[in-house]
């Protein structure tokens, strides 16, 4: 590792503690609050192809899972001893990595990193699949450079910051959501379409939200936090 690479990771050591990260092959994140998750997780899993993107920021992987299609040759040799090989085609490699996670006992806490960026079908899919995995462990988070996005299994309240954009996604259009704390107030709003419950605003260092449990999970945004102009 040359020197700047070990003067970004010193920036980051010991912030943002998980106990996993799972690096999909998008967008390398490149916001600071992003890279103290990469650079202080315990474990550092990789799906197939992002192996390359770790490597040339200064992490080894602890595994590499997928079927290996993205991978060199080369660097599959060189590190034969981290690859967890997943022939089958039925789901994709961020899914491959959570399953393994799971299987390893790897979930107490989890967050994603770059599965937004590059292709837009596989952005929809991981957000998708990020409801289906927070229905095995609640602390999973998926981070971008532009927030995070986590799932509320149920109602109650959620920690935010005045000003704060908040997005609210369901999966299900006979969900019913209530709101207290938001600029623009929900009142057992449906959401037919995905765009109808974006860009709201927390009032306050809390929100929270009413919906029925039985049905689908929301998925909620975060945006950063605004900064102030100098």
């Amino acid at each position: 590792m040359d020197e700047n690479l070990l003067r970004e990771k010193s920036q980051y050591d010991n912030r943002g503690k998980v106990q996993t990260v799972i690096l999909a092959n998008g967008k390398f994140p490149t916001s600071e609050f992003a890279l103290s998750y990469f650079y202080g997780a315990s474990y550092l899993v990789c799906c197939d192809g992002a192996v390359l993107s770790a490597l040339e920021h200064g992490r080894v992987p602890d595994y590499i899972v997928g079927d290996m299609d993205s991978t060199p040759i080369e660097l599959q040799s060189q590190l034969a001893n981290r690859i967890v090989r997943y022939e089958e085609q039925e789901t994709n490699d961020l899914t491959k990595a959570f399953n393994f996670c799971r299987e390893k006992g790897l979930i107490e806490s989890v967050v994603i990193l770059g599965a937004t960026g590059k292709r837009e079908d596989h952005t929809l899919g991981n957000l998708a699949r990020l409801v289906d995995f927070a229905m095995e462990i609640e602390d999973i988070t998926l981070v971008t450079d532009e927030g995070y996005f986590i799932t509320a299994l149920h109602p109650g309240d959620f920690d935010s910051q005045p000003g704060r954009q908040i997005s609210i996604f369901s999966f299900d259009p006979d969900q019913k959501i209530s709101s207290k704390g938001l600029k623009y107030p929900l009142d057992n709003l449906t959401l037919p379409r995905w765009y109808v419950a974006t860009l709201n605003e927390a009032l306050d260092a809390r929100f929270s939200l009413e919906f029925d449990p039985n049905l689908s999970p929301l998925l909620l945004f975060f945006a950063n936090e605004k900064k102030n102009a100098s």
